[in-house]
């Protein structure tokens, strides 16, 4: 089991950063990694309210978790503190053992230089996800999340 952690500025009030970690559709288009497309399936963004959301691959591969392509994974919210906290369960769906289990994806707002640090924070990851390949994806992530609050052209 891994962890990564993240810290991010974002010259954005607090407020406008946690919609967008409950917005599905600024979801899809923040939380996908370069090279990759995002279909969100399912998301009811309350305490206890599941999600569900595929990543698939824009150039042919063999990387996915789900399917050669795709990375679905789905998962919970946990705790939803307004413009402070949300923590989700998050697990993909696959048969391979080596990248099974349920992860937690914490992330923590706090102000700070006229904007918000977000502390985000992947623990228990499976041993067959490449720490430095979660990292690299969470950093493309968070900053597709910073221009998306910054520029206030929110979907």
């Amino acid at each position: 089991m891994g962890s990564t952690k993240i810290g991010w500025h974002v010259n954005a009030p607090r407020a406008v950063v946690y919609r967008l970690l409950l917005d599905p559709r600024a979801v899809a288009i923040w939380q996908v990694p370069t090279g990759m497309t995002s279909r969100v399936h399912e998301f009811d963004a309350r305490e206890g309210g599941a999600f569900r959301i595929s990543l698939t691959y824009d150039e042919p591969t063999e990387a996915g978790k789900t399917s050669a392509q795709t990375d679905t994974f789905h998962g919970r919210f946990v705790t939803l503190v307004p413009d402070e906290q949300v923590v989700q369960m998050v697990e993909f769906e696959t048969d391979d053992p080596a990248v099974r289990g349920e992860m937690t994806i914490t992330y923590r707002l706090t102000e700070a230089d006229g904007g918000t640090d977000i502390m985000a924070m992947h623990d228990g990851l499976p041993g067959g996800v490449p720490l430095d390949d979660n990292e690299l994806g969470w950093r493309i992530s968070l900053g597709k999340l910073a221009a998306l609050a910054e520029t206030g052209e929110v979907p």
